[in-house]
């Protein structure tokens, strides 16, 4: 088991960073076994601090439909990384 220090804001974007990294560059699925990210290569759509816990949403402008979700839960004192890929995009229209 992993052990991340968690001092605040900043350092809390930067571990999600680091995490999306990571987890792409040893997804093979994800860069054919050649394509690499680096941290430049991440962006912080939205970002959520609420009582002990964090909320980090990345993506990557690179080709794929991957959305990455990191969360840090105080309590447990652990965090997650989510990846989710897009499914499908309706058109809603509104009058």
């Amino acid at each position: 088991m992993e052990y991340i220090k968690m001092f605040g804001n900043e350092k809390m974007i930067n571990q999600a960073i680091d995490k999306v990294v990571e987890y792409y560059n040893t997804t093979e699925e994800l860069n054919g076994g050649y394509s690499y990210i680096a941290k430049d290569d991440v962006c912080v759509v939205w970002f959520c601090k609420a009582l002990q816990n964090y909320k980090v949403m990345l993506a990557t402008p690179l080709l794929t439909d991957e959305f990455y979700e990191f969360t840090y839960n105080g309590n447990k004192h652990e965090a997650y990384l989510d990846v989710y890929s897009k499914m499908d995009n309706k058109v809603i229209k509104y009058e």
